[in-house]
């Protein structure tokens, strides 16, 4: 299990819920979740599959949102 992490703009329930659809329908997403009392909004993406952190960058531009990896 291989476990990335990003600095994101994704700062409330709302925004989890835009962006749901498309992490969820990514290939290679395990599991996902944003801790938005982080002053950084931190996501954090879980997958078996050698998920590259550039995917779950574009997946959240294409939905409105920044990603950057830390």
């Amino acid at each position: 299990m291989e476990t990335l992490k990003f600095k994101t703009n994704i700062k409330c329930g709302g925004c989890i819920n835009a962006v749901t659809p498309h992490l969820n329908n990514l290939s290679g997403v395990d599991k996902w979740e944003v801790d938005t009392q982080n002053p950084d909004k931190v996501l954090t993406v879980e997958s078996g599959t050698g998920l590259e952190s550039q995917k779950v960058i574009d997946t959240l531009k294409d939905a409105g949102y920044t990603a950057e990896t830390l």
